[in-house]
Protein backbone atom coordinates (compact mmCIF):
# COMPACT_ATOMS: atom_id res chain seq x y z
CA UNK A 1 0.00 0.00 0.00
CA UNK A 2 1.55 3.28 -1.26
CA UNK A 3 1.40 6.25 0.34
CA UNK A 4 -1.16 9.48 -1.44
CA UNK A 5 -3.67 12.20 -0.46
CA UNK A 6 -5.92 10.83 1.50
CA UNK A 7 -9.22 12.64 -0.58
CA UNK A 8 -9.66 12.55 -3.96
CA UNK A 9 -11.03 15.89 -5.88
CA UNK A 10 -14.49 13.65 -6.44
CA UNK A 11 -14.63 12.74 -2.49
CA UNK A 12 -13.76 16.59 -0.95
CA UNK A 13 -16.97 18.31 -3.92
CA UNK A 14 -18.82 15.13 -2.67
CA UNK A 15 -18.52 16.09 1.00
CA UNK A 16 -19.24 19.90 0.65
CA UNK A 17 -22.15 19.40 -1.52
CA UNK A 18 -23.50 16.81 1.49
CA UNK A 19 -22.33 19.83 3.93
CA UNK A 20 -24.05 22.49 1.69
CA UNK A 21 -27.58 20.48 1.36
CA UNK A 22 -27.19 20.09 5.18
CA UNK A 23 -26.76 23.42 5.77
CA UNK A 24 -29.87 24.26 3.53
CA UNK A 25 -31.94 21.62 5.31
CA UNK A 26 -31.11 23.01 8.84
CA UNK A 27 -32.14 26.03 7.78
CA UNK A 28 -35.92 25.15 6.57
CA UNK A 29 -35.95 22.95 9.95
CA UNK A 30 -36.57 19.79 7.84
CA UNK A 31 -35.47 16.37 10.57
CA UNK A 32 -32.72 15.31 8.82
CA UNK A 33 -31.16 12.67 10.93
CA UNK A 34 -27.29 14.16 11.62
CA UNK A 35 -29.01 17.54 11.90
CA UNK A 36 -31.64 16.77 14.67
CA UNK A 37 -29.08 14.88 16.32
CA UNK A 38 -26.76 17.62 16.02
CA UNK A 39 -29.44 19.87 17.36
CA UNK A 40 -30.00 17.80 20.67
CA UNK A 41 -26.23 17.82 21.17
CA UNK A 42 -26.35 21.55 20.85
CA UNK A 43 -29.63 21.83 23.61
CA UNK A 44 -28.10 20.10 26.03
CA UNK A 45 -24.45 21.66 25.78
CA UNK A 46 -26.84 24.97 26.20
CA UNK A 47 -28.78 23.64 29.00
CA UNK A 48 -25.40 22.25 31.01
CA UNK A 49 -23.59 25.40 30.18
CA UNK A 50 -20.62 23.82 28.40
CA UNK A 51 -18.80 26.38 26.83
CA UNK A 52 -16.02 23.95 25.20
CA UNK A 53 -16.17 21.16 22.46
CA UNK A 54 -13.36 18.94 21.91
CA UNK A 55 -13.78 17.44 18.65
CA UNK A 56 -11.59 14.25 18.64
CA UNK A 57 -12.07 12.95 15.17
CA UNK A 58 -13.06 15.71 13.13
CA UNK A 59 -12.14 15.12 9.45
CA UNK A 60 -13.53 18.13 7.26
CA UNK A 61 -15.58 19.68 9.86
CA UNK A 62 -18.25 18.22 9.65
CA UNK A 63 -19.75 18.32 13.08
CA UNK A 64 -18.42 21.14 14.38
CA UNK A 65 -20.25 23.20 11.57
CA UNK A 66 -23.41 21.42 12.39
CA UNK A 67 -22.90 22.44 15.91
CA UNK A 68 -22.85 26.15 14.76
CA UNK A 69 -25.84 25.72 12.38
CA UNK A 70 -27.73 24.46 15.96
CA UNK A 71 -26.86 26.97 17.93
CA UNK A 72 -23.81 26.34 20.08
CA UNK A 73 -21.50 29.49 20.06
CA UNK A 74 -18.90 28.10 22.21
CA UNK A 75 -15.48 27.06 21.51
CA UNK A 76 -14.44 24.13 19.21
CA UNK A 77 -10.85 22.76 19.29
CA UNK A 78 -11.24 19.77 16.33
CA UNK A 79 -8.07 17.15 15.72
CA UNK A 80 -7.72 15.53 12.35
CA UNK A 81 -4.61 13.91 11.13
CA UNK A 82 -4.52 13.77 8.05
CA UNK A 83 -2.92 16.23 5.75
CA UNK A 84 -5.70 16.24 3.09
CA UNK A 85 -8.57 16.40 5.50
CA UNK A 86 -6.96 18.86 7.88
CA UNK A 87 -6.78 21.39 4.99
CA UNK A 88 -10.29 21.14 4.31
CA UNK A 89 -10.88 21.79 8.02
CA UNK A 90 -8.58 24.54 8.54
CA UNK A 91 -10.43 26.16 5.63
CA UNK A 92 -13.66 25.93 6.79
CA UNK A 93 -12.24 27.19 10.64
CA UNK A 94 -10.39 30.12 9.62
CA UNK A 95 -13.40 32.70 9.79
CA UNK A 96 -14.42 31.21 13.13
CA UNK A 97 -12.12 32.70 15.69
CA UNK A 98 -13.37 30.55 18.44
CA UNK A 99 -12.74 27.13 16.18
CA UNK A 100 -9.23 26.02 16.39
CA UNK A 101 -8.58 22.90 14.22
CA UNK A 102 -5.40 20.97 15.68
CA UNK A 103 -3.43 18.31 13.00
CA UNK A 104 -2.29 15.59 15.30
CA UNK A 105 -4.39 12.55 15.71
CA UNK A 106 -5.35 11.90 19.23
CA UNK A 107 -3.94 8.56 21.49
CA UNK A 108 -2.51 7.21 24.57
CA UNK A 109 0.49 9.13 24.22
CA UNK A 110 2.63 11.74 22.43
CA UNK A 111 4.38 10.37 19.27
CA UNK A 112 4.11 9.73 15.82
CA UNK A 113 1.91 6.62 14.11
CA UNK A 114 0.82 5.20 11.13
CA UNK A 115 -2.63 5.80 9.58
CA UNK A 116 -4.96 3.48 7.30
CA UNK A 117 -5.92 6.14 4.56
CA UNK A 118 -9.89 5.22 3.14
CA UNK A 119 -11.27 5.63 0.41
CA UNK A 120 -14.04 7.86 1.67
CA UNK A 121 -11.91 9.83 4.14
CA UNK A 122 -13.93 9.30 7.01
CA UNK A 123 -13.19 5.38 7.74
CA UNK A 124 -9.39 6.03 8.05
CA UNK A 125 -8.49 4.42 10.89
CA UNK A 126 -5.01 3.64 13.25
CA UNK A 127 -6.24 0.41 13.55
CA UNK A 128 -7.01 -2.67 10.19
CA UNK A 129 -10.28 -2.50 9.06
CA UNK A 130 -12.22 -6.08 9.22
CA UNK A 131 -14.26 -7.69 6.73
CA UNK A 132 -17.63 -7.05 8.37
CA UNK A 133 -16.74 -2.86 8.02
CA UNK A 134 -16.32 -3.46 4.24
CA UNK A 135 -18.93 -5.51 3.73
CA UNK A 136 -21.11 -2.75 5.04
CA UNK A 137 -19.32 -0.60 3.34
CA UNK A 138 -17.33 -1.38 0.26
CA UNK A 139 -16.41 2.43 -0.25
CA UNK A 140 -14.49 2.10 2.86
CA UNK A 141 -11.62 0.29 1.55
CA UNK A 142 -7.71 1.76 2.71
CA UNK A 143 -5.75 3.15 -0.48
CA UNK A 144 -2.99 4.47 1.92
CA UNK A 145 -0.93 5.23 4.92
CA UNK A 146 0.33 8.20 6.46
CA UNK A 147 2.23 9.14 9.05
CA UNK A 148 0.79 11.46 11.52
CA UNK A 149 1.58 13.50 14.45
CA UNK A 150 -0.31 12.23 17.67
CA UNK A 151 -1.18 14.25 20.95
CA UNK A 152 -3.35 13.71 23.93
CA UNK A 153 -6.72 14.59 25.72
CA UNK A 154 -4.44 15.51 28.54
CA UNK A 155 -2.05 17.62 26.34
CA UNK A 156 -4.81 19.15 24.84
CA UNK A 157 -6.63 20.58 28.12
CA UNK A 158 -3.31 22.16 29.03
CA UNK A 159 -2.44 23.76 25.75
CA UNK A 160 -6.11 25.36 25.61
CA UNK A 161 -6.82 25.80 29.22
CA UNK A 162 -9.77 23.58 28.74
CA UNK A 163 -11.80 23.61 31.83
CA UNK A 164 -13.59 20.10 31.77
CA UNK A 165 -16.47 20.35 34.03
CA UNK A 166 -17.64 22.96 30.94
CA UNK A 167 -16.64 20.60 27.92
CA UNK A 168 -18.14 18.13 25.89
CA UNK A 169 -15.21 15.04 24.72
CA UNK A 170 -16.74 13.87 21.44
CA UNK A 171 -14.37 10.71 20.10
CA UNK A 172 -14.87 9.50 16.70
CA UNK A 173 -11.97 8.03 16.03
CA UNK A 174 -12.73 4.91 14.09
CA UNK A 175 -12.32 2.13 16.77
CA UNK A 176 -9.43 3.86 18.32
CA UNK A 177 -11.83 5.63 21.18
CA UNK A 178 -10.49 3.16 24.08
CA UNK A 179 -7.08 4.46 22.96
CA UNK A 180 -8.03 8.36 23.25
CA UNK A 181 -9.51 7.62 26.85
CA UNK A 182 -6.38 6.16 27.67
CA UNK A 183 -4.77 9.55 26.82
CA UNK A 184 -7.44 11.21 29.35
CA UNK A 185 -5.88 9.44 32.11
CA UNK A 186 -8.28 11.09 35.38
CA UNK A 187 -9.73 13.95 33.55
CA UNK A 188 -12.49 11.35 31.77
CA UNK A 189 -14.49 11.62 34.73
CA UNK A 190 -14.10 15.34 34.94
CA UNK A 191 -15.78 15.82 31.85
CA UNK A 192 -19.64 17.44 32.11
CA UNK A 193 -20.40 15.38 28.63
CA UNK A 194 -18.90 12.83 26.91
CA UNK A 195 -20.21 11.65 23.26
CA UNK A 196 -18.66 8.13 21.37
CA UNK A 197 -18.58 6.30 18.56
CA UNK A 198 -19.56 2.71 19.57
CA UNK A 199 -19.60 -0.70 17.68
CA UNK A 200 -21.84 -3.40 17.96
CA UNK A 201 -19.74 -5.69 15.68
CA UNK A 202 -15.99 -5.64 15.76
CA UNK A 203 -15.31 -3.19 12.76
CA UNK A 204 -11.66 -2.54 13.13
CA UNK A 205 -9.12 -5.49 14.30
CA UNK A 206 -8.64 -4.99 18.30
CA UNK A 207 -11.48 -2.37 18.95
CA UNK A 208 -13.46 -1.94 22.31
CA UNK A 209 -16.84 -2.58 21.42
CA UNK A 210 -20.28 -0.60 22.47
CA UNK A 211 -20.89 -2.59 25.80
CA UNK A 212 -17.40 -2.45 27.40
CA UNK A 213 -17.31 1.41 26.16
CA UNK A 214 -20.67 1.99 27.52
CA UNK A 215 -19.94 0.52 31.10
CA UNK A 216 -16.29 2.24 30.87
CA UNK A 217 -18.11 5.76 30.87
CA UNK A 218 -21.15 4.39 33.33
CA UNK A 219 -18.00 3.51 36.08
CA UNK A 220 -16.84 7.05 35.55
CA UNK A 221 -20.43 8.47 36.52
CA UNK A 222 -22.21 9.57 33.50
CA UNK A 223 -25.32 8.63 32.36
CA UNK A 224 -27.32 8.15 28.91
CA UNK A 225 -28.74 11.45 27.26
CA UNK A 226 -29.01 10.56 23.47
CA UNK A 227 -28.27 8.55 20.99
CA UNK A 228 -28.21 8.26 17.64
CA UNK A 229 -27.87 4.94 15.09
CA UNK A 230 -25.24 4.65 12.84
CA UNK A 231 -24.71 2.44 9.78
CA UNK A 232 -26.09 -1.25 9.35
CA UNK A 233 -24.46 -4.23 7.20
CA UNK A 234 -26.86 -5.33 4.12
CA UNK A 235 -29.13 -7.67 6.22
CA UNK A 236 -30.01 -4.52 8.26
CA UNK A 237 -27.59 -5.05 11.28
CA UNK A 238 -26.59 -2.47 13.26
CA UNK A 239 -23.11 -1.94 13.44
CA UNK A 240 -22.23 2.17 15.12
CA UNK A 241 -23.67 4.49 16.52
CA UNK A 242 -23.23 7.18 18.85
CA UNK A 243 -23.47 7.65 22.07
CA UNK A 244 -24.36 11.53 24.02
CA UNK A 245 -23.68 11.12 27.88
CA UNK A 246 -23.97 13.49 30.62
CA UNK A 247 -22.46 13.90 34.60
CA UNK A 248 -24.88 12.82 37.24
CA UNK A 249 -24.62 16.25 38.92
Amino acid sequence: MSNGPDQSLKNRVRERAKLAIRGGLHRLDLDVSKGVYTRQVARTLAARSADTVLDIGANVGQYALGLRRSGYGGRIISCEPLSGAYAELERRAQRDPHWHPVNAAVGREPGTIDIHVAANSYSSSILDMTQAHLDGAPDSAYVAVERVDVTTVTELVERFAVDPARTLLKIDTQGYEAEVIAGAGDLLGRFDAVQLEVSFVELYEGQQLAEQSVAVLREHGYRLQSLETGFSDPTGRLLQADVLVVRDH
